[in-house]
């Protein structure tokens, strides 16, 4: 069925039991998941794809996340707990369809083994070892943390 049927199941299964909250971010997922098929259609995609496959969407509900951690901690900020503890809510919908998350110890490992695939030897090399690790792994670590990782690796 696919991560985007495992999405329209929760999204049915919410209304039914009338979880507004829940019910409110799943709409979120669904409406980014459909821009991402108009944006794949205009950009000249044939007329029997299905839409955008499930490692793209593990890319937007990734997204989601970071955006709603940001948004999170910039309420916290400004003293506005209340909506902070709503981002909080909505990223726990939205990890309910992410992978489980790898530790630090399994990151180093994935770096690792990305840097002997692809051979890499210096910092030149960071691109393909960063395209590697995105095609193994997406959803299932930070990649804004990993980059720095393979930078200190390389160098």
């Amino acid at each position: 069925m696919g991560l985007r049927g495992d999405i329209g199941d929760a999204l049915k299964s919410a209304m039914r039991e009338k979880d507004a909250d829940r019910l409110s971010t799943l709409r979120l997922i669904n409406a980014a998941i459909k821009d991402r098929d108009i944006a794949k259609r205009s950009e000249g995609g044939d007329g029997e794809d299905a839409g955008v496959a499930d490692g793209d969407i593990l890319q937007i509900l990734g997204k989601m996340v970071k955006q709603r951690q940001e948004s999170a901690r910039a309420y916290e900020e400004g003293g506005r707990l209340e909506l902070a503890e709503k981002e909080r809510a909505e990223i726990a919908v939205i990890e309910d369809f992410l992978p489980r998350q790898l530790d630090d110890e399994e990151t180093a490992t994935a770096v690792e083994k990305a840097i002997e695939i692809t051979g890499a030897s210096s910092i030149r090399d960071m691109g393909r070892v960063m395209g590697e690790l995105k095609g193994r792994y997406t959803g299932q670590m930070d990649f804004g943390k990993v980059g720095p990782m393979v930078k200190a690796r390389l160098t």
